[in-house]
């Protein structure tokens, strides 16, 4: 009984164009180095194929929690004032232990209402001690507290600077949490060779923060110390400032600031690169609103004071408030044209929340990926050669059809890995040359299928309806188990392991269709063609 297989045909023809188009594109001309620009532009390579940029960066935390436990010094002064309590001060005693802060000065007889306030705001996230003779309590953040702050830390180190590494243009980094150290960040970007490039890129912290201006600008750090008597506050600090801008001059100046920010970099919600009336290079932001009412209530209540501008640890410039500002403004400063585009980048892609130390910067040299790529395709050349040679030899005629169906297997895959932004990584290779392997497993167990029911006196039709039906389940059984294990890899595996997990998935997924499906339809065309009586070589 001839089967009717022109609508088989065509969906099989419409796949393969579909992936040889996700393959190569429109490519430029048929020559082999125009097929070959459109391959690379559409199969992206991971790092170990392309070479690039690998970095591994320490995130120092202990900076985060100190930011916390300024912004608490800040919290508990305001609310002891408005709470009418008086008190000395309220400090971080110990600058190795960021996570304490301590209240002083309150007269015995409100200890209590000191004690009952700061356990009533503050119990979930410090621990109280203290309120003996001395006229303390100290606040010490909860171990619990401090871990999740650390790993917020680092995980938002990662977001940012996987937003700044985006501006890059890089295809597929990696970017993720190194897990052989505490609070440490693997960073691999395919096809970035410079180094100093990616590290102003990622390393900026862009902490622009907005500190009200206790006093300055002084012309050195003695000067600055004797404004304050010879010891600097614990809620103050020196911040070192140059530029017209910020001192008036060239010269290096110093400022004694309040030590918590008014805004911070995390506070913006956007920021663009612009100019003033004057033609000077400026860039304009917007706060979020949260961040806007208090800018608004601060600038509001501080008219006629001063506030300075710091970035990257500097003041970049000191501006008197005018009038409330509430959540839009723009930065002025000697600019110059990389500096607004960075800063701009920076503040869009939000500020990092610590400093990075790095571990290990290095470059994946070309040579490398390329000695990986031709090693790596030459073992699935030979692979795919030998499987198909055998085939041929051990299947004869019917050994054509699984080659056919191997080949269209392939060409899903890439097709897949053009279409997609999965990456290529040498794993990945792996995992294509494992799919050839699983390929002729399936075409084997139908086979010696339809050899079994060719040797009990079948007809070849019979015989490859039956040796499809009963392959079908241990075909299934084999590749969901397989791909079960692919989705593990996946979901718990680092960027190589992912990309080998991918392939081998995608691969399985379109190996149940040629084996299966297209080489059914070549058998079905075989079997029209054969003469009454004819068998089917196999």
């Amino acid at each position: 009984m001839k089967k009717n297989l022109k609508s088989k045909v065509i969906l099989i023809v419409a796949v393969l164009a579909v992936c040889i188009y996700g393959i190569f594109g429109v490519p430029s001309g048929i020559s082999g180095k125009a097929l070959s620009d459109a391959l690379t532009q559409r199969i992206h390579l991971g790092l170990d194929l392309k070479g690039g940029a690998h970095l591994i960066l320490q995130v120092v935390v202990s900076e985060a929690v100190s930011a916390e436990t300024d912004n608490t010094v800040a919290q508990v002064q305001q609310d002891l004032k408005k709470a009418n309590l008086s008190f000395t001060q309220v400090i971080k005693p110990d600058p190795n232990k960021p996570e304490a802060v301590r209240v002083e000065g309150f007269s015995p007889a409100s200890s209590s209402a000191v004690r009952s306030l700061l356990d009533t705001k503050y119990s979930t996230e410090y621990d109280l001690s203290g309120g003996g003779s001395d006229n303390t309590y100290t606040l010490t953040m909860k171990p619990m507290i401090e871990t999740a702050l650390e790993k917020k830390t680092v995980q938002q180190a990662i977001d940012t600077i996987r937003d700044r590494v985006d501006t890059l243009g890089v295809s597929e980094p990696l970017i993720q949490e190194y897990g052989l150290g505490a609070n440490q960040i693997l960073v691999e970007l395919p096809g970035i060779s410079d180094l100093d490039r990616v590290k102003s890129i990622i390393q900026s912290t862009a902490r622009l923060e907005i500190h009200p201006v206790v006093g300055g600008p002084y012309p050195d750090e003695a000067a600055a110390l004797a404004s304050t008597g010879g010891t600097i506050p614990s809620d103050e600090q020196m911040v070192h400032g140059s530029g017209a801008m910020a001192t008036g001059s060239d010269a290096d100046s110093v400022y004694v600031l309040q030590r918590a920010a008014v805004v911070a970099g995390s506070d913006f919600r956007s920021a663009d690169p612009g100019t003033d009336q004057n033609g000077l290079r400026d860039v304009r932001f917007t706060l979020t609103n949260e961040a806007g009412d208090k800018f608004y209530e601060y600038t509001s209540a501080n008219v006629g004071h001063s506030m300075a501008v710091v970035m990257g640890g500097r003041v970049r410039e000191v501006a008197n408030i005018k009038s409330a500002i509430r959540d839009s403004g723009e930065i002025e400063g000697s600019f110059s044209p990389d500096e607004v585009a960075i800063l701009s980048k920076m503040l869009r892609t939000g500020a990092l929340p610590a400093s990075l130390n790095y571990l290990e910067d290095r470059t994946v040299g070309a040579s490398l990926g390329a000695d990986s790529i031709r090693q790596g395709v030459t073992a699935a050349i030979v692979g795919v050669l030998v499987v198909m040679a055998f085939m041929l030899i051990y299947y004869r005629g019917s050994g054509i059809n699984a080659d056919l169906a191997l080949i269209m297997n392939l060409v899903i895959l890439l097709g897949f890995m053009g279409y997609s932004t999965a990456t290529l990584t040498l794993p990945g290779i792996a995992g294509v040359i494992l799919t050839i392997g699983m390929g002729v497993d399936s075409n084997v167990l139908i086979f010696e299928r339809i050899r079994e029911e060719t040797r009990a006196g079948k007809a070849p039709s019979a015989a490859v309806d039956q040796g499809f039906a009963h392959a079908w389940v241990t075909i299934v059984d084999t590749h969901v188990t397989t791909i079960v294990s692919a989705a593990i890899l996946f979901i718990f595996g680092s960027g190589p392991i992912k990309g080998f997990a991918t392939t081998l998935t995608v691969g399985l997924l379109a190996n149940l269709f040629t084996a299966v499906y297209v080489s059914r339809v070549i058998f079905d065309a075989h079997l029209n063609k054969l003469k009454p009586g004819e068998m089917v070589s196999i």
